[in-house]
């Protein structure tokens, strides 16, 4: 199958979308602005109580009749433009495939020759987020504002995590299942006796303050000349350090580098902000001490171990002012312990940042096409292959009229194949408005001596938001499984001139907008899916794992000092009072209405309804799929009402280790 790479099959009727759209968006544009100057955001309303002369309210007063006057002139050139644009969406394509055009950052090829039939495994990594990048309007009903700005700045936190060193500490004991910041810190540096003796939590891999500051030599006109270098080398993880802690040489610190500009420690802070986004709640607010030391933070932390310098080459002195903040993950594991099992225990965490080397990212709500224009120049500078602008608009099929399409966007460093689109035809309400439906997706990630390919399967799915239709979204979720089913037999190859593909892994992501603990959710929680997929968080309908916590913000609540930087969203949800302040819990009758001022006890950790689920059924008969890390991400912190997860598959191909 041909991958669409733009939106009309003829340049024409291309041009006519094109002319028709700009007829319509400054009617369209007018009205977002005078609806979103009646829905000020939480972080908005405290700015104008700094004002003693309240502009805010005498601007609101001027500008909406000049607004309104805008807006009706506007309507009859909107309406011609709509008779053009309307009919034109039955032969519109689902999806714009866009690659990455410079081959100095492409590494999709490059990344096929890293699969060998003669190793025992190989992993993935998987993202998936609600970026919650609709309409400025719209997006003010969940306490978010500036689209734009914000979808520029999600991307770059996205690839500056995704692209950072892999750097991580093994603990290697039998007996010792925990470490604290401060212990070791000793271990590090015999001057670290003032860092706070704070634990880590029993039970979870956290993400540490390590910092690492890296100076790339070249261009440093523009901050994208730079960001693309640093997304480029080091995707690849060639700058990963391991720092192994075990047994008698437990002062011992192995696989590091030594800073060949003389070992000297330095302390960098990440500064550089987007203009546009430069009055953004993260950057306005005042970091606490500890706060820092995130990948977007401007402070250190207190939790900061071991900082060093890593020189990319020969350092140009016009580039030191390129700098960037990596981090290393602390990994608790015994010594002699080994997965085999599907049912053991496997690393989590609550991360800071994105997991280093990310491969597929699936992202929903990304309903607003400039946002979505915005975000995907940002991940270019990390990903080689996107598909965006999914779904259909206007009366398109069985599916009903559509102003949005269904929000749904995927990045991959692995050269995708194929691609198809389905949309959910039975939404109801306001929800039926968007095209909210499911991507399927088949990817080649490597190739066998025989000359056989090695592909994998990701879905990437938006269900139905309203609360009440639990027969909706288990409607939602028997299509799913019916779409996956038909892609999968309609893309595989098994012929004498194309031997058969071997496929490594099928994975399911996205919000599916119900989660493992309300009982107004249990129609769902039993739904046949999780017989096909395993949820690594879940050990049965309506129970969850100790470990796992809720994706769903409380919006009231996004732009607390407590929660506004990705250090503290991190903190605080590592924290059981903390997920109480900030988390939306599952509902009950017993439960206060008050999210604030609960006393009562909740049941579980937060509404968790973004999944990543994994199949083990139709891969390779001889291939065994482990999840090696789950991971809760709170990079994208006062940018969404979402905590982003991430998971990360190893396909072992049968080959024991020796």
């Amino acid at each position: 199958m041909v991958l669409h790479t733009t939106p009309f099959p003829s340049s024409f009727l291309s041009f006519l979308n094109s002319l028709s759209w700009a007829l319509i968006f400054p009617c369209f544009w007018l009205g977002d602005r005078l609806l979103a100057s009646f829905l000020p955001t939480t972080y908005e309303k405290r700015q104008r109580t700094d004002d003693p002369c309240y502009f805010q309210a005498l601007c609101i007063i001027i500008t909406t009749p000049i607004y309104l006057a805008l807006l009706v002139s506007s309507l009859p050139f909107a309406f011609i433009g709509f008779l053009v644009w309307s009919p034109l969406q039955a032969v519109r394509r689902p999806y714009i495939y866009s690659r990455l055009q410079d081959k100095a950052r492409a590494s999709g090829a490059r990344l096929l020759t890293e699969w060998r039939s003669t190793s025992s495994s190989k992993s993935f990594c998987f993202g998936s987020a609600n970026v919650c990048l609709l309409p400025d309007s719209l997006a003010r009903f969940t306490n978010l504002f500036n689209s734009q700005a914000r979808a520029k700045e999600i991307g770059r936190r996205i690839r500056n995590g995704a692209s950072r060193p892999q750097i991580k500490i093994y603990i290697d004991s039998p007996t010792n299942t925990s470490i604290s910041a401060a212990s070791f810190s000793s271990l590090v540096s015999p001057q670290g006796t003032d860092v706070t003796h704070r634990a880590v939590n029993m039970g979870m891999k956290r993400t540490t303050s390590m910092e690492y500051k890296v100076e790339n030599s070249g261009e440093n006109s523009a901050e994208e000349g730079r960001d693309g270098k640093n997304g480029g080398d080091m995707g690849e993880g060639e700058d990963a350090c391991i720092i192994r802690i075990g047994g008698e040489d437990s002062g011992q610190i192995c696989d590091t580098d030594s800073d060949p500009m003389g070992g000297h420690v330095n302390v960098a802070c990440l500064a550089e902000t987007e203009p546009d986004f430069q009055k953004s709640p993260t950057s306005n607010h005042k970091h606490r001490e500890g706060d820092g030391g995130s990948l977007d933070s401007c402070t250190t932390s207190r939790e900061s171990l071991v900082k060093g310098r890593v020189v990319d080459g020969a350092t140009d002195q016009s580039s030191i002012n390129n700098k960037l903040l990596y981090k290393a993950s602390i990994i608790k594991k015994a010594a002699a312990r080994k997965k085999k099992h599907t049912d053991d225990i496997l690393d989590h965490e609550i991360s800071a940042f994105f997991p280093a080397n990310l491969d597929f990212l699936c992202l929903q709500e990304v309903f607003d096409k400039r946002a979505a224009e915005k975000l995907k120049e940002q991940l270019h500078y990390y990903f080689e292959y996107i598909l965006y602008d999914v779904g259909v608009y206007s009366c398109h099929g069985c599916c009903g009229f559509k102003c949005l399409n269904s929000g749904l966007m995927f990045a991959s460093r692995y050269p995708i194949l194929d691609a198809t689109y389905h949309c959910y035809p039975n939404g109801r309400g306001i929800d039926a408005l968007a095209s909210k439906g499911a991507l399927f997706i088949k990817v080649q990630v490597g190739t066998t001596p025989q000359d056989q390919r090695i592909v994998g399967y990701i879905s990437c799915t938006h269900l139905h938001a309203l609360a009440g239709d639990a027969m909706i979204r288990c409607e939602q979720l028997d299509s799913l499984l019916e779409w996956m089913s038909e892609f999968r037999k309609s893309t595989s190859s098994s012929s004498a001139a194309n031997p058969e593909e071997l496929v490594a892994f099928d994975v399911i992501c996205g919000d599916l907008n119900f989660d493992n603990c309300s009982s107004e959710d249990k129609l769902e929680q039993q739904h046949t899916l999780f017989t096909h997929y395993k949820d690594p968080c879940r050990l049965g309908p309506g129970e969850e794992k100790p470990w796992a916590i809720g994706t769903l913000l409380d919006p009231e609540g996004l732009y607390d000092e407590e929660v506004c930087t990705p250090d503290n969203l991190q903190k605080v949800l590592e924290n059981e009072e903390g997920r109480k302040e900030y988390l939306v819990y599952p509902t009950s009758k017993n439960h206060c209405p008050n999210h604030k001022a609960r006393k009562v006890p909740l049941k579980g950790s937060g509404r968790r309804i973004d999944y990543m689920l994994y199949a083990e059924e139709g891969l390779n008969m001889e291939w065994k799929v482990d999840i090696e890390e789950y991971s809760f991400i709170t990079q994208l912190a006062g940018l969404t009402d979402h905590v982003p997860v991430a998971m990360r598959v190893t396909v072992s191909t049968g080959e024991e280790e020796s």
